[in-house]
């Protein structure tokens, strides 16, 4: 009989707790508990990519209904019913929340409807102060966004609460220049909302391709989005009078004074690792709270180990599932298997959405000398009703090796594209292999594989 109560105890009811402990208890035979103090699904199902994509579909109907009177349809998109969509997400997030716990329950994992923390390097102390044992701890908690310390951050909401108003706001404020602020931006204006957006940087989605994110930008202010870069907070205040245009003003550093009825910030997310009681055991913290872990997902605990957001790695939800399936690999199969984070394809979903896998121009030629193969244009559907609407399409390739290095897309439906040139660059296609490739023609994506002489050198 085992000394533990368990082979594995995971913490943590995300995607990756949940597919690790699913697949250690069904393919290995392995008895598995896990525990998760909120909702089952974590931030992907619960409050981030499924209720921000429904929110990003709805938010597309309104444009889509103008667009097609000028094709020739009558009709009119009415007033946006939030209650309504509301009620529907949130059905859908029960829905997918109860597929979670049946694959638990199916796979025979154990689990346990509250908090918890470690007490040793195999112990795990529940909130009802119960204590379990395992051979084998993974940590797979997530993480939480945070607001900034200044005056009136309490009168703000993050991501987390979006999902939960009563009702949508006339006017927003959006704190950031992420992916989360720039698609919630998208998002709100598109469902009607008068949307401000400040960012303290030059630009907004650092650490993309220049180009990309420009092109991004342009079309967000287009749509009406009004963006201030090099832009930050000064100070929030509630403000409920009469004459307020909004029940929150707020001071920039840009010198103005505007009302909002409310204010989001996306600012940044932040491991949840407080009192977890890792430090106690000599499990090392890097300066954002985030389980420094070596490349097979081990801590410096050697029966702890840590995947997802927590690590802060890459913060991807398809990241955190692969993770937890190379944990398994690695501890229950005997098949050491290292993560692999390189040549990632991923979508931010503004309007237009922007995909990317591989290196930027910027990146790429820090590294070695590049070819870059660009076009952008006005798509045959907007341009045949006068659109001004623009996409792009680019390529980084290799001098060298004509490897293409990185492939980035602005264009709608471009997280639906990049998937498929996600598998090629992962592969090592050239520049050659994609100029091979016959294009689909009437397509906006047929540009990747037309492209023949290099706009520049870098």
């Amino acid at each position: 009989m085992s000394e533990f109560d368990y082979d594995l105890f995971v913490i943590g009811g995300g995607s990756g707790g949940v597919r690790a402990a699913r697949v250690a208890a069904s393919e290995t035979g392995a008895k598995v508990a896990l525990a998760e103090e909120s909702r089952y699904g974590g931030t992907c199902v619960i409050r981030g990519c499924v209720p921000k994509k429904l929110m990003v579909f709805a938010s597309t109907y309104a444009e889509k209904a103008r667009e097609a009177q000028d094709y020739g349809w009558s009709m009119v998109a009415g007033g946006f019913d939030w209650p309504r969509f509301q009620g529907r997400m949130q059905a859908e997030l029960d829905r997918l929340e109860g597929i979670y716990r049946k694959l638990l329950s199916d796979a025979g994992v154990e689990t346990f409807d509250m908090r918890a923390r470690l007490a040793g390097p195999h112990t795990i102390e529940l909130a009802d102060g119960t204590q379990k044992t395992a051979k084998h701890i993974l940590l797979a908690m997530g993480g939480w966004p945070v607001k900034p310390d200044m005056p009136g951050a309490d009168l703000a909401i993050t991501s987390n609460e979006i999902f939960h108003l009563d009702a949508l706001p006339r006017r927003i404020l959006i704190i950031g220049g992420g992916y989360i602020a720039c698609e919630f931006a998208c998002i709100l204006k598109g469902l009607g909302v008068q949307v401000t957006q400040f960012y303290r940087g030059a630009q907004i989605l650092r650490g993309f391709d220049d180009e990309a994110r420009g092109l991004v930008a342009e079309e967000m202010m287009q749509s009406g989005i009004d963006l201030h870069l090099g832009t930050n907070l000064l100070e929030m205040a509630r403000d409920d009078s009469a004459a307020a245009k909004g029940g929150i003003r707020v001071k920039a550093t840009n010198g103005t004074e505007t009302h909002f009825d409310q204010v989001m910030f996306a600012t940044g997310r932040r491991p949840n690792t407080a009192d977890m009681g890792l430090e106690d055991l000599g499990v090392e913290l890097g300066r954002n709270g985030q389980i420094v872990v070596d490349n097979y997902s081990q801590t410096a605990v050697p029966s702890i180990y840590a995947i997802g957001d927590v690590t802060d790695r890459v913060n991807l939800t398809p990241v955190a599932i692969r993770e937890g399936m190379a944990f398994v690999e690695t501890v229950f199969k005997g098949n050491p298997t290292p993560v692999d984070h390189d040549l990632i394809p991923s979508a931010i979903f503004t309007q237009p959405e922007m995909a990317t896998v591989g290196l930027s121009e910027e990146d790429a030629r820090d590294r070695e000398p590049v070819e870059i193969y660009c076009t952008s244009f006005r798509p045959m559907q907007t341009a045949f009703i006068g659109r001004p609407d623009r996409v792009l399409m680019k390529l980084v390739v290799s001098i060298a090796t004509r490897k293409v290095l990185g492939c980035h897309i602005v264009a709608p439906d471009a997280g639906e594209m990049i998937q498929l040139a996600g598998i090629a660059v992962k592969m090592g296609a050239t520049k050659e292999d994609f100029d091979r490739t016959c294009a689909v023609h009437p397509t906006m994506s047929e540009e990747i594989v037309t492209m023949r002489k290099p706009m520049r050198t870098a």
